[in-house]
């Protein structure tokens, strides 16, 4: 389960420092914390269906987009 989490949280860095935002920037963006978008990315999170939709949102592209090579 982690090893999923963990390649989640990776694909969202790279989309995320694709942008050119930092991690913070990223946060408020999506209207979350700092700390828990980095748990995220390090993959120590599972993440809510709510929030993966937040994530995409604010990546102008769908959940399934989102998980795009992570399987």
């Amino acid at each position: 389960m982690q090893d999923v989490r963990q390649r989640l949280g990776e694909r969202i860095r790279k989309l995320r420092l694709k942008k050119g935002w930092s991690q913070e920037h990223f946060a408020d963006v999506c209207g979350l914390h700092r700390t828990y978008v980095g748990a995220v990315e390090r993959g120590e999170k599972n993440l809510t269906l709510a929030n993966l939709q937040i994530l995409a949102d604010t990546l102008q592209i769908t959940i399934a987009e989102l998980f795009r090579g992570v399987a």
